[in-house]
């Protein structure tokens, strides 16, 4: 499908071409728009999820008295469809940075579940009906709540793969946490659909408003609820006025009344990639080159990352919109099948080399 790889050369490279190289995702029927991004993004954000799933939601408690929930996916079959086995493979879906949990992403999780997979789905603090015990929110790449969820699902699943997924700017969270994390991430694998690599220079951009402000509108509404407990450290009315995501994020973070702070030193403790280096799990991601979200490959792709970590893998596509890759036939979505195909071989990988070395399987 004209797909390229690139990557740092390795045996784990090498492996992952072969397994992809094999894979009839990549090899799916044509989708009769392949040039209209915004019609395929448009198409991604308003399908219904087919069929619908049922979840079972978890709150966890954080340090501080907040919550995050925990969505389980169990299927469209009720609470029977989801009992995965004691060593089953633990897939955490994290969404866009909005807190929207779009069909394609429920969609992913179905399909893991019927590959074996335990999907869950983790959402922040006062996103998707998650009650806003403390008047904070999570900022764009602040990963503390998520490894409080990392940590949990390890002690609740010990003996499981824990892998991740995240969708859109939701990729920023996963990569600030898989930089901060390091060898400690309790991650065995990640992946990210469509990811947004630099985020002060994609809120500064400025995003298509048919992406925008369905976001916006979502965002703010969510906000609305908590706005009497929110009245206490920022401007409501400022806040819930904003006429861009950008403003609605220096408002919310940087004009906070009890710890302002500038829009330079906000994205200095919050760019996704700024602990790259540190990152010791492998990453797929996968773009396409005409995403209208993420803006043009040249300056929105951190090109020299992927030929020099041997950790990050990129998939990139001539045509797929953002999060769209859109197919012919059941699953809609190559990617899913690509990402699945990943994890997969990945698995495969770790495998051979423990029996190769005669490593004990880690406790």
């Amino acid at each position: 499908g004209h797909c390229r790889l690139l990557c740092k050369p390795s045996a784990l490279a090498q492996h992952l071409v072969r397994s992809l190289g094999r894979s009839a995702a990549l090899r799916g029927g044509r989708w009769p728009w392949p040039r209209w991004p915004r019609l395929q993004m448009l198409w991604q954000l308003l399908q219904p999820p087919e069929p619908e799933p049922v979840v079972t939601r978890e709150l966890l408690q954080l340090p501080d008295a907040g919550l995050v929930a925990l969505d389980w996916l169990v299927g469209p079959w009720g609470a029977a469809g989801g009992s995965g086995g004691v060593s089953s493979p633990v897939l955490l879906l994290i969404p866009n940075a909005a807190g929207k949990v779009t069909a394609g992403l429920l969609q992913l999780g179905l399909r893991a579940l019927e590959r074996g997979f335990i999907p869950v789905v983790f959402n922040r603090r006062g996103h998707n009906g998650c009650p806003l015990t403390t008047p904070r929110l999570q900022p764009f790449g602040d990963p503390r709540d998520l490894r409080e969820a990392v940590t949990y699902l390890r002690c609740r699943h010990p003996s499981a793969s824990l892998l991740a997924v995240s969708e859109g700017s939701g990729s920023g969270l996963l990569l600030a946490y898989l930089g901060e994390s390091g060898s400690s991430s309790r991650l065995a694998a990640a992946a990210c659909l469509s990811p947004i690599f630099r985020g002060r220079n994609w809120f500064e951009a400025g995003m298509p408003w048919l992406y925008e402000w369905p976001l916006l509108l979502h965002l703010k509404q969510g906000l609305s609820r908590y706005a009497r407990s929110l009245a206490e450290v920022v401007d409501t009315d400022r806040l819930l006025g904003s006429r861009s995501l950008r403003e609605l994020e220096e408002t919310l973070f940087c004009r906070s009344r009890s710890r302002p702070s500038s829009w330079e030193c906000y994205w200095e403790r919050n760019e996704p990639l700024r602990d790259a280096d540190e990152v010791a799990v492998p990453v797929l991601c996968l773009c396409s080159a005409d995403d209208p979200v993420r803006g043009p490959p040249a300056p929105s792709l951190p090109r020299e990352l992927f030929r020099s970590s041997p950790y990050f893998f990129l998939l990139l596509t001539p045509h797929g919109g953002h999060c769209g890759f859109p197919r012919r036939g059941p699953g809609r979505c190559w990617a899913h099948e690509a990402v699945l195909e990943y994890f997969r071989a990945m698995a495969e990988f770790l495998r051979t080399e423990e029996r190769r070395k005669g490593l004990p399987r880690p406790r």
